[in-house]
Order: structure tokens, then C-alpha cells, then sequence
């Protein structure tokens, strides 16, 4: 059997935090995984920065509950579940991404959670598991499944090294640079062709 594994924010949906910084103004909240590899490093500087401007959920949500997949998204998970048994591997929050799983029409999603307080602040987060993505392709491979992975960012990579086959999509030029082992392809037509390119079971 194959399993093909996607990275969510980037690849299927807009960046969450992007589009909040967006909204709010505060343009240290751009920085994503593309720019910071150390994820700890990136979580806390995120939380301090929604402490300083007083924001919490309540207010990510909100901005959340406006976004849409990306143009194409929804199609091509649909192609991709036709043909492959299909996991979503993220490093956002089950609290973030819940809203925009029913617009994708509620594909399997592993990721992490929040520490919330009653007045909406985020006191913490917690992460599944180190090196979760990896790990998880690692464990799905103990059970059986050879595995093809798609994902963008730093955060990525070891996923796209544990896997069978790994891409990268919609990735930044400073990423592909450094991972010049790895596929990048910039739509969905093209990703389309190397999960047929790296299955072997459609190339048997």
C-alpha cells in the first residue's frame, strides 16, 4: 500500500499566521518555518509577540474563519484520496486548522495542540512528538506503507528524507537550494505528475 503525506499550511491552505500578521499589522508574525528552522524558537517568539499586542485564539480564529484552501487545493486532494490513502502531517494546532478541514472535506489531519486559557490567551503549545513529520512517515512504514510526501518549508525536510519519495511545493528558492535532492514543483498539475511519477504501484 501507498500513503501519501502532505504538509497543510503552504501546500493546501494559506500560511495561518501570514494572514493573521496580515490582518493585525504586526509583521513579525510573517516569519514561518521558511524563515526560522528551529520550530521551539519560532513558537515562542509567535506567543510573545500575541502577548505584547494583547491577542489571543479568539482573534486567530477570526481571521481564520475567512481564509479558504488554496485555488486548486480541494481538487487535487480529491484526485490524491482516489488513488492513494491520504494523511495530512502539519506542524499547526488541531484549534487553528479545525475551521478549514471541513472546507477540504475532513482528510486525516496529525498535528499538534494548545494550551489555552478561559480569557483566550495561548499560555503554550504542545507538540505531538519531536520531529513529528518524520517520526510519523517512520511509523507508517513500520506498518507496511511505502510513502510519497509533499511539503514546502524547513520543517519538511526530514519528512521528505524518511519518505519512499519526497517533493516540494510551492517551496521558497533558499529551501530548494539546500534540498537539491528533492523534486520542486510550483502547481498542482505538476505535483499531480510526480506522485504518479513516484508511486509504484501506478508505474507497475
Amino acid at each position: 500500500m501507498e500513503l501519501a503525506c502532505l504538509d497543510l499550511e503552504g501546500v493546501l491552505i494559506p500560511e495561518i499566521w501570514i494572514a493573521f500578521a496580515e490582518k493585525t499589522g504586526i509583521e513579525e508574525l510573517k516569519a514561518t518555518t521558511r524563515d526560522i528552522p528551529d520550530y521551539d524558537v519560532l513558537m515562542k517568539q509567535r506567543l510573545k509577540l500575541l502577548d505584547q499586542h494583547g491577542y489571543g485564539l479568539p482573534q486567530i480564529q477570526e481571521v481564520i474563519g475567512e481564509l479558504d484552501p488554496l485555488p486548486g487545493a480541494r481538487e487535487f486532494l480529491d484526485w490524491l484520496r482516489e488513488r492513494f490513502q491520504v494523511v495530512i502531517l502539519s506542524d499547526t494546532f488541531y484549534e487553528f486548522a479545525m475551521p478549514l478541514m471541513k472546507k477540504l472535506g475532513y482528510p486525516a489531519l496529525l498535528c499538534h495542540k494548545l494550551e489555552v486559557a478561559d480569557d483566550g490567551q495561548i499560555t503554550n503549545y504542545l507538540l505531538r512528538q519531536r520531529d513529528p513529520k518524520r517520526q510519523s512517515v517512520r511509523a507508517f512504514q513500520l506498518l507496511n506503507y511505502r510513502v510519497i510526501a509533499a511539503g514546502d518549508s524547513y520543517n519538511d525536510t526530514t519528512m521528505l528524507g524518511q519518505a519512499e519519495a519526497g517533493i516540494l511545493f510551492h517551496a521558497p528558492q533558499n529551501v530548494i537550494d539546500e534540498f537539491p535532492q528533492f523534486p520542486a514543483v510550483h502547481n498542482f498539475e505538476d505535483l499531480r505528475q510526480e506522485f504518479l511519477k513516484a508511486s509504484a504501484i501506478h508505474n507497475a
